[in-house]
């Protein structure tokens, strides 16, 4: 067989690897990790799939070479090959013609590839209770993140539910709540837990509120608000500061993703994630 031949048959390998829901859900959730890699048992909770079928979908993926396997303890844990995806996307560039899927502005290929393969900044917002603040700004960031972030969120002292009447805001505004609950920062803490990018508090720190010091690799930032629950004014009221609140966090997030996160270093992004948070240059 010649070379172009074995060439083709990888290619075509590969692409039938990808070609199915549930192993294309495996390679997203990896990228989304990369460079960490992700054990089976927190794949299957994320693509929610069960261990016995997942099985036999990374055993596709792992013979076509588009992602690696290796133990750690007594786990298994799995990491992309992004090397061969990306090479898979350049060899469709090529094979289909820069007119299909290169622009005149974007006549490196190289730099399409990073586009497509670079994954989604996780970002994980932080309050006391997990049920109001975080809880809008997780929504929101989903919402306006464009693929691009992964929101997660959670509290010091998580109550038992979000706030009702935060639910019911969020889906009045068209945001999907099945997913969002009350949570522990602990669950972020262990070394299964998904690799932060950005670490946003939103805890009331000039009003006395507790927000846990989680510094590390992860850029952090401070966006204080005002806490929804321990707010005591009329039913009016409430629903007012709650669609101000609302409004400021929306606000905030548009900013924060239209940064120019690759042209910016760790110090620069702190500072203008900072700045986004002070509410005297930031309008509602």
């Amino acid at each position: 067989m010649s070379r172009r031949s074995d060439e083709v048959a990888a290619l075509v390998t590969r692409l039938a690897a990808l070609g199915q829901t549930t192993r294309l859900a495996v390679v997203r959730s990896l990228l989304k990790a990369h460079p960490d890699g992700i054990n089976a048992g927190d794949i299957a909770r994320l693509c929610d799939v069960a261990h016995n079928t997942l099985s036999a979908h990374l055993n596709v993926l792992t013979n076509a070479g588009l992602v690696t396997v290796e133990r750690r303890g007594r786990e298994m844990n799995y990491r992309v090959e992004l090397k061969r995806l990306r090479s898979l996307v350049k060899s469709l560039a090529k094979d289909c013609g820069d007119v299909v899927l290169v622009s005149a502005d974007e006549s490196d290929d190289t730099s399409v590839t990073e586009r497509f393969m670079n994954p989604a900044f996780n970002v994980l917002f932080l309050c006391t209770h997990n049920s109001a603040r975080s809880i809008m700004a997780e929504a929101l960031l989903e919402k306006l993140g464009r693929g691009q972030f992964r929101a997660y969120s959670a509290g010091a002292d998580p109550a038992q539910e979000p706030l009702p009447e935060v639910i019911e805001r969020l889906k009045a505004m068209g945001h999907d709540t099945s997913q969002l609950r009350c949570k522990s920062w602990n669950e972020f803490k262990g070394p299964d837990a998904p690799r932060m990018d950005f670490i946003i508090a939103l805890c009331d720190v000039p009003h006395g509120q507790f927000c846990p010091d989680l510094a590390g690799q992860y850029v952090t930032g401070a966006w204080p608000l005002p806490d929804p629950a321990a707010f005591q004014g009329s039913a009016t009221e409430r629903t007012t500061l709650l669609n101000e609140l609302y409004a400021m966090i929306r606000r905030r997030i548009e900013i924060f993703t239209s940064l120019p996160f690759r042209s910016l270093d760790r110090m620069a992004l702190k500072a203008r994630l900072d700045e986004i948070g002070d509410t005297t240059k930031v309008a509602p």
